[in-house]
């Protein structure tokens, strides 16, 4: 398993290993936090390619879409821009707009029209979104649990002290430092999930208006080329 860099930074440092190595509750806290973020890490990559593909591929389809005689016409050259949220947008009203012109050669409901739009614009939505309450999730809970095993670290540290002799900082240092690593890694992993929750919300948001304003240039063709 591959670790984001400033975990495996903390893991590969000697010196920190050394330091933990020997208490289970600080393990079981970094396992727990490291979960979070490499979990999270994937999920940024591979929205982050979704989304930077659904920009390009709607760039390009919305330019052939404004070229288009008709709704046959951009049916036709949908089939390129499949990974385009747009593409699944037209589809669901075209698919409507089929149903209604069959042996009427005209639109009959405009309001099942934007439905139908609209669900296709809800189901794209969904699926930009997947997951994206994971990084919310990290970015939230990630430093409380980083939190929690300082604070416990730091009890331990004191509990142990009062079974030695020695009360220089020399003794009580490495529990101190164990507890505080725990706190590091918490904000390792909450900090580029926060960033990267904020980044990509803004960008789906922007996918998300983009589709509503196609879904009004679809109704505007299919009552050109088919109004009564």
């Amino acid at each position: 398993m591959s670790f984001p860099a400033p975990v495996a930074f903390l893991l590969q440092s000697e010196n920190i290993w050394q330091v933990i190595q020997g208490d289970a509750l600080a393990l079981a806290v970094m396992g727990v936090l490291i979960c979070f973020s490499v979990y999270s890490w994937t999920i940024i990559f591979s929205k982050w390619a979704t989304v930077r593909g659904a920009r390009k591929t709607n760039d390009r389809f919305l330019r052939a879409f404004r070229k288009a005689s008709g709704l046959e016409a951009v049916m036709v050259a949908s089939e390129r821009y499949r990974p385009s949220p747009l593409v699944t947008v037209f589809d669901f009203g075209y698919e409507e707009v089929e149903r209604q012109v069959r042996g009427r050669n005209k639109m009959t409901n405009r309001v099942a029209v934007e439905r139908a739009l609209q669900i296709g614009v809800s189901e794209e939505m969904t699926r930009l979104e997947r997951n994206m309450n994971w990084l919310a999730t990290t970015a939230t809970a990630s430093p409380f649990i980083g939190l929690l095993g300082t604070v416990l670290g730091i009890i331990k540290a004191f509990m142990d002290l009062s079974t030695q002799q020695s009360t220089s900082l020399r003794t009580v240092g490495p529990g101190i430092a164990e507890a505080l690593i725990a706190t590091a890694i918490g904000l390792l992993a909450a900090i580029p999930a926060a960033i990267f929750y904020n980044l990509l919300t803004t960008r789906i948001k922007d996918i998300g208006t983009r589709m509503d304003d196609f879904a009004l240039e679809f109704l505007n063709m299919v009552e050109r080329g088919f109004g009564e």
